[in-house]
C-alpha cells in the first residue's frame, strides 16, 4: 500500500475533486485497496505496477477529466514513517508543523536560494525529498513565504500537517 498526496485539491475553491470520485479515477487505473483520508487529496492504495507510473496516469486522468493538472507525490508507509521520524523541529501544535512531500530532492544551489528568503519565527528544513516546516503562528499567518520558497528550490510538493501525516500512517498500518 502507498500514500498518494495530489498538491492543491479541494483548497481555495479551486480544483474540486470529491474523493468518491477520486476513488473511483483511482480503482479504475487498476488500483486496489482504494481509501481516501478527509477530502485534501489523500489517497492510499495499492497501485498496479510501478507507483511512479500510477502517479503520472492518476495526473492524466484527473486533467482529462476535470481540466486542471495537479501533481501527486506518493510514497511508502516506511518512506512516511521516516519523514515523520526525521522533522527536525520541535513539535509544540501538530498542526503548526508540516512535512512537505517534494516530486524530487532540490538541488543544493536550490536550497541556497531559498535560504535568501526571510522566515521570521518560522522555520523550514530540506531533507532528502522533504521539507520540513514549522510555523510559529500556524499555517493560518505565516511569516515565511512558502511559496517563494518552493519556487526557489525548483521542485513541487504537497504540505501535510504531522496529525494527518500520522493519520495516513495510522490507516496504512
Amino acid at each position: 500500500m502507498r500514500i498518494h498526496l495530489l498538491r492543491a485539491i479541494n483548497v481555495g475553491g479551486t480544483a474540486k475533486l470529491p474523493m468518491a470520485e477520486l476513488r473511483e479515477l483511482a480503482t479504475g487505473l487498476g488500483a486496489t485497496d482504494v481509501s481516501t483520508y478527509i477530502a485534501s487529496g489523500n489517497l492510499l492504495c495499492t497501485p498496479p505496477g510501478d507507483a511512479g507510473s500510477f502517479d503520472r496516469d492518476l495526473e492524466q486522468a484527473i486533467d482529462a477529466q476535470y481540466g486542471f493538472f495537479r501533481e501527486v507525490v506518493s510514497r511508502s508507509r516506511e518512506e512516511v514513517a521516516a519523514a515523520l521520524a526525521a522533522h527536525p523541529f520541535e513539535v509544540v501544535e501538530p498542526k503548526f508543523s508540516y512535512v512537505t512531500f517534494l516530486t524530487a530532492a532540490p538541488a543544493p544551489e536550490a536550497v541556497a536560494a531559498a535560504r535568501e528568503v526571510p522566515t521570521g519565527e518560522d522555520r523550514w528544513e530540506v531533507i532528502g525529498r522533504e521539507m520540513h516546516v514549522r510555523y510559529a503562528d500556524g499555517a493560518g499567518r505565516p511569516q515565511m513565504k512558502h511559496a517563494t520558497i518552493g519556487r526557489r528550490l525548483g521542485v513541487a510538493g504537497t504540505a501535510r500537517n504531522l496529525s494527518t501525516v500520522q493519520k495516513l500512517l495510522d490507516l496504512t498500518a
